[in-house]
């Protein structure tokens, strides 16, 4: 056996007539597997639907059956509870069934990672927990030239450099490059060999992006931004996200009026002080605007001057404030922001200029997410709970990123429908 991290380039090898014959099973994946879950979810639920839709038709057809051979017998409203829960306990077995076929190995990826040093380890650590692991099985580690310390021995593979004999023999779908140095033996010829037998090969990067939703700024360089698919601009996407603000903007002031009414009312009745909080914020592109809020804190939460994070229990904020925080009701005057047009619906939260300051000093890529306009709520506040740290912005600045890159119509639909969820369980508040 030879180790890879003993040498500097693996030798070239002849090409060979047999290995042009996929010896690897090559289970059915839809849309190459990164919705296979959802898809199969689907296809579950239809399946539900077309039951109904055909025990429907058979409890007809036997109702008119028995009302035709026995004319006086009585069937009770009853039939209709009992069709209730039989309805229901079909749809709770299927969901049951579902999540426990889904984690069966037959649906995952199997992946192969060339690398078994910190940037391998990166895996481990931002994939921990089994429900992070549905979409892929990592069947194991191949040890890189310049790899440092970084996963234990029994997690890397024996190889002898033969790459594709290795891929083959472990059935491997995937083959994730997280190797720590690429200028010490980057496996060039080995990858394109296995790219062309139907291997896809993906970077560490976009493998991760792929899985957790997010952009791992710590494995980013400033050429991601340039070469990476992604960050639409086009005139279509800008006028159907602003045509779609305005609409619901509209909507939802006028059906919300009565609750904003009384809001406005509750918070002048406690302390006789200014009903809005209006704050200068980050928008796009850098550029300031003022943010309304209902006001939630005393009139002197900051009265030296400097900006301070919430915190949990926040002993600024006032009664009435801290049910407006729970309900979330202290956000909807920013809906008039959006009808202006200083913000959308779905985007990255926007920050103070002084936060914004502060943490572009101390994370790399911060300013990036300024390149669509700030929303009132997004994929960082459905994914991640409230933060109040430079830790909490960096991990939040990672699905911004990933929002700003994949931002669509669809997408902001999903985000939309996720916060209606936070809210109704009043998650994350402050």
């Amino acid at each position: 056996m030879v180790d890879a991290s003993s040498v500097h380039s693996l030798p070239a090898r002849p090409h060979r007539i047999e290995d042009a014959a996929p010896a690897r099973a090559m289970p059915l994946r839809l849309f190459e597997g990164h919705v296979h879950r959802l898809a199969l979810l689907a296809i579950a639920e239809l399946g539900v639907v077309m039951l109904c839709v055909y025990g429907a038709v058979l409890a007809e057809a036997a109702l008119g059956l028995i009302f035709y051979l026995a004319p006086s017998l009585f069937v009770g409203r009853g039939v209709f509870g009992l069709a209730g829960i039989f309805a229901f306990s079909a749809l709770v077995l299927s969901r049951l069934a579902f999540l426990r076929v889904v984690d069966q190995d037959i649906f995952k990826r199997r992946v192969l990672v060339w690398g078994a040093g910190a940037r391998a380890a990166t895996i481990a650590r931002r994939l921990r927990r089994s429900t992070d692991q549905r979409g892929f099985k990592i069947i194991g580690h191949v040890r890189a030239p310049g790899d440092g310390a970084g996963l234990p021995d029994d997690q890397v593979l024996q190889f002898d450099g033969d790459l594709l004999r290795l891929a083959m023999r472990h059935n491997v779908e995937e083959i994730v490059v997280a190797m720590d140095d690429r200028r010490g033996g980057f496996p060039t010829k080995e990858l394109l060999e296995c790219r062309l037998r139907g291997i896809a090969v993906y970077d560490v990067l976009a493998f991760l992006e792929r899985e957790t939703g997010r952009v791992s700024v710590e494995l980013m360089q400033s050429s991601w931004f340039i070469f990476s698919n992604g960050f639409r601009c086009n005139i279509a996407r800008l006028a159907s996200k602003r045509l779609f603000d305005v609409l619901v903007s509209t909507a939802i002031l006028l059906a919300a009026s009565p609750i904003a009414l009384l809001t406005a009312i509750a918070i002048f009745l406690e302390d006789r002080g200014p009903i809005l909080y209006r704050q200068i914020r980050m928008g796009q592109n850098g550029r300031g605007f003022p943010m309304l809020k209902f006001r939630s804190m005393r009139i002197d939460a900051e009265s030296n001057g400097q900006a301070m994070w919430a915190s949990r229990n926040d002993p600024r904020t006032t009664r009435v404030g801290a049910w407006l925080r729970r309900l979330r009701i202290d956000e909807l005057p920013q809906v008039l922001n959006v009808l202006i047009g200083h913000m959308s619906f779905v985007g990255p939260r926007p920050e103070r200029p002084a936060f914004v300051q502060q943490l572009t000093q101390a994370i790399p890529y911060y300013p990036e997410r300024h390149f669509v306009k700030p929303g009132i709520t997004g994929w960082a506040q459905v994914r991640y709970s409230y933060g109040s740290s430079n830790k909490d912005a960096q991990e939040k600045l990672e699905y911004d990123l990933y929002y700003v890159k994949h931002h669509s119509f669809a997408f902001d639909l999903m985000v939309l429908l996720q916060t209606v969820e936070i809210v109704l369980l009043r998650i994350g508040s402050r």
